[in-house]
């Protein structure tokens, strides 16, 4: 996007990278459909130390912006929940809509890259590639965090900041599945496979969405969501049905169903083999008539309030994001320039700037890397 912009100023750029391919990550997103936005994007859906950070970028360039190069392509696409925008086809449809367009503006693509060193200069900057040197007026600094390393996600682009004195809000796995150890681990294991829509929380946050049960833990959009504001040692508190008021609705089972087993109820609003669970917890296999409130409450605390500390996630190799990253201190908001180097950009996930789960950091991405175009 950066390269697009700068390339229809008539600026010469290439676009180095290390990969074999372009754009993997835009391949692998969404299920291989590539969910390339939101349509609810605002502020208040990114992380980062500095939360108005993101403001000025992505008021300048907007999901609808990206929808009509989406149009302009002839890619069709879908709402699928939540503001979420997928390829009714495939991402492949995105990665080519890009290289179009960088065709269009004169971009050279080098694959299979790497950059060994940079240096700044007077007039700007040298790097030393694997195959000769290369000098620039404007480096922008485009490589994404650290997730999916079998990707080739590597720490460059944090390497490149500290060169050059440039801090780095540490970082963490984001938007990444839970894992727990001993008999916490053995329960989840004997739910594995169950997925059903929760509200999982963390401190002041919560999310509303689906949760599963694995063998090493707990996923599902709520549970990505929810780990973006997780620190080790917190409890997650995971409301089991999404309703708020299962005491109730078990009196009212008791009274109008007296004869039936509290496993029937609580399957009317939980999976079956869940509910099997809950109940055995409990150790109550009597009929609702027998079952005193003082245990209804219990059980409904237990659904409604559920509480797990995770021992961890499943780090970088799985995460979708990366927390942290360049500090946004460091770089102008509208230009994303760095302020004490001249001629230096960051973009992208590689900023500490992180977005929730559903097209929110492609849009990120889109956006920052827009108004560098503009200035680099």
């Amino acid at each position: 996007m950066c390269a697009i912009q700068a390339g229809k100023r008539g600026r010469r750029v290439v676009v180095i990278d290390h990969a074999k391919k372009p754009a993997e990550k835009v391949r692998i997103s969404g299920g291989g459909r590539c969910n390339f936005t939101n349509l609810h994007t605002k502020p208040q859906h990114f992380i980062s130390q500095n939360p108005s950070f993101c403001v000025s970028a992505l008021s300048r360039f907007t999901p609808q912006h990206f929808i009509a190069l989406v149009k302009k392509h002839g890619i069709a696409y879908h709402e699928k929940t939540l503001g979420q925008l997928f390829c009714d086809n495939t991402s492949q449809q995105i990665i080519d809509m890009l290289l179009d367009e960088c065709a269009d503006a004169k971009v050279q693509i080098l694959l299979e890259q790497k950059v060994t060193r940079i240096a700044k200069t007077e007039s700007g900057f040298t790097l030393e590639l694997g195959q000769g040197s290369m000098s620039c007026h404007s480096l922008v600094i485009a490589t994404g965090g650290l997730s999916i390393p079998k990707m080739g996600a590597t720490g460059f682009g944090y390497d490149v900041a500290r060169q050059f004195d440039i801090p780095v809000v540490e970082t963490r796995a984001g938007l990444v599945p839970f894992t727990f150890t001993g008999a916490m681990l053995d329960y989840v294991k004997s739910l594995a496979g169950i997925a059903l829509e929760v509200e999982a929380g963390c401190g002041k946050q919560s999310f509303r969405e689906g949760m599963l049960f694995t063998h090493r833990g707990l996923s599902g959009p709520a549970i990505l969501q929810i780990s973006s504001y997780w620190k080790d040692g917190q409890a997650v508190t995971i409301n089991l049905s999404g309703r708020a008021d299962i005491f109730d609705y078990l009196k009212q089972q008791k009274a109008e169903h007296s004869k039936q087993e509290l496993t029937t109820a609580l399957s009317r609003i939980l999976p079956h083999r869940l509910a099997e669970r809950v109940v055995q917890d409990h150790r109550v296999s009597v009929k609702m008539a027998e079952i005193g409130d003082k245990v209804l409450k219990s059980v409904a605390a237990q659904i409604e309030q559920w509480q797990v500390v995770p021992d961890g996630t499943e780090g970088y190799r799985t995460a979708e994001v990366t927390l942290g990253g360049v500090d946004t201190s460091a770089l102008s908001s509208k230009t994303m320039e760095s302020l004490s180097v001249p001629g230096l950009y960051f973009i992208g996930e590689v900023v500490d700037v992180t977005g929730h789960l559903g097209g929110f950091n492609f849009q990120w991405a889109w956006a920052s890397g827009f108004v560098a175009g503009q200035h680099a």
